[in-house]
């Protein structure tokens, strides 16, 4: 399944299917902003809990089994934001397309706030590395997308759309088309347009992977700046250590062969975040001991 059909099946997955207005492009400055209570479906606050999960794969014409995940077993509180750091192959891409319900667990639960997760839903909004956004729909019409689908009223996407063009600092972009905009922007629509339906999980799969190491940060600090508001529970994939430090509150660190997880840490830097905190004797000691651990597991 392409990125694409993923969000597709993502925002669809409590709703049928409708006919995408192409009229809807003019911003109507008069119409108020949705509060992050009102955006929100329920008051529950996205704790997740994965228990026991394993994963398989089988491919050529032997069908080889290959062990992508064993035993994963990770609590995860509301409105935390935790980040999974660890090499290509450990299986930490497989572990959250299971939190998204677009992968099926071989054993174990996922659950949110207690509920099991048996696909995809509303409660979760995935963000992907690639540029996922409907190339045909402006800016404004991406993040509208889902709460369209989910029945809301003209003014009442519009009032979303107008809170996360604000808080992602793209009210000027609002009539663009995604072939106009840069790859931060890009991603930025597509933090909103997740964020536009109201999850209570928020699952980012290395979102600022393809982007420069400039925009990179800046991102970063995005991401921190609406998390703060928000306050969605976060999912956060990386290879990237002082991308985790520098987001975090909590790494698990993964390990292949097969894919488990080694150790937890715990991120005890101050709670705002700014570029000087890279140079924070916390930040440095944390990242040698991360790039020990990973390099010894190499």
């Amino acid at each position: 399944m392409s990125e694409t059909a993923e969000v597709l099946a993502v925002e669809e997955a409590e709703t049928s299917a409708q006919d995408e207005a192409s009229a809807e492009n003019t911003a109507d400055a008069s119409v108020p902003e949705a509060s992050s209570a009102e955006n929100t479906a329920n008051e529950t606050l996205g704790a997740i809990a994965i228990r026991g999960v394993g994963k398989s794969f089988r491919s050529g014409k032997k069908k080889a089994e290959f062990r992508a995940l064993d035993g994963i077993d990770l609590e995860i509180g509301a409105n935390e934001f935790v980040t999974i750091l660890g090499p290509s192959g450990c299986g930490k891409s497989t572990l959250l397309r299971i939190v998204a319900g677009l992968e099926e667990a071989d054993e174990g639960e996922v659950a949110v706030d207690g509920d099991e997760v048996v696909g995809p839903g509303a409660d979760r909004g995935m963000v992907f590395q690639g540029y996922t956004l409907f190339p045909w729909l402006t800016v404004r019409q991406n993040i509208e997308y889902g709460p369209k689908l989910n029945g809301a009223s003209i003014l009442g996407r519009r009032a979303i759309s107008n809170r996360y063009l604000r808080i992602t600092r793209l009210e000027a972009f609002a009539n663009h088309y995604p072939k106009q905009l840069s790859g931060g922007m890009k991603q930025r629509v597509a933090i909103a347009r997740a964020l536009a339906n109201g999850p209570k999980v928020l699952l980012m799969d290395e979102p600022f992977g393809a982007l420069d190491a400039q925009t990179k940060l800046e991102m970063q600090e995005t991401l921190l700046d609406v998390w703060e508001k928000e306050k969605t529970t976060v999912l956060f994939i990386t290879h990237d250590i002082d991308e985790a430090i520098f987001l975090s509150q909590r790494i698990v660190v993964m390990g292949a062969g097969p894919g488990r997880i080694l150790r937890e840490f715990p991120v005890t830097l101050p709670a705002e975040r700014t570029a000087e905190v890279r140079e924070h004797p916390e930040f440095l000691k944390l990242r040698r001991e991360l790039a020990g651990l990973l390099k010894h597991k190499e």
